[in-house]
């Protein structure tokens, strides 16, 4: 992937010199000041939004959040630990009000506390990146944000249409992720372990 986009770079550049090379130098500062000023406006929005997860989690809100979330999460994702879960909650609070950027490091350590030791990635794990893909946005924060910054008459307008997509894309991708995880729980119920005295014996 990453020599796919080096290659794109490198071959953008040259025809853009070729055929344009007055508008090359213009083009490259003006895109980088975009960028910059991109960045700036994300950092602040992260900083807000990060203090706030912050603050939740030093009052105690995140022990409330768990207990609001609990039935879901004991549900979608059995066998983990209180703090696994308490981390897979605010990670889906931080995707509810729409701070993606935010909730990695949350998903980082859910997705720690979910291994088993192997080099493989269980059901739990699978499922947990399948509802962060698709992650149901409540409010939208990043989006509002953005389209605040450039000038957008009602930049809120964004939230139902968000909602309803992503409410779907989560229930299609949540449906899924299980539907292939039964197979395999099948094939292992299905094994048959042989007493001790029979291993080695002949079958007539």
């Amino acid at each position: 992937m990453n020599t796919m986009f080096f290659v794109m770079t490198v071959a953008s550049l040259i025809l853009l010199t070729v055929i344009s090379p007055d508008s090359a130098f213009s083009i490259m500062i003006s895109g980088a000041g975009s960028a910059i000023s991109l960045a700036v406006k994300l950092c602040a929005i992260y900083a807000i939004w990060l203090s706030v997860l912050d603050i939740m989690q030093k009052i105690g809100m995140s022990r409330a959040l768990d207990k609001l979330f609990s039935p879901i999460t004991k549900r979608l994702f059995k066998g983990e630990s209180e703090q696994t879960r308490q981390y897979i909650t605010l990670n889906f609070s931080a995707n509810l009000l729409g701070m993606g950027s935010a909730a990695t490091p949350l998903g980082i350590k859910a997705m720690e506390g979910m291994q088993d030791g192997s080099d493989k990635a269980t059901d739990n794990m699978i499922l947990f990146m399948v509802i962060n893909a698709t992650s149901i946005q409540l409010l939208p924060a990043t989006i509002i944000g953005l389209r605040s910054s450039y000038g957008s008459a009602s930049a809120s307008d964004i939230i139902l249409p968000s909602l309803i997509s992503t409410v779907i894309s989560t229930v299609c991708g949540v449906l899924l992720a299980k539907a292939f995880s039964f197979p395999s729980k099948r094939k292992k119920k299905t094994e048959i372990t042989l007493p001790q005295p029979l291993k080695g014996a002949k079958l007539k």
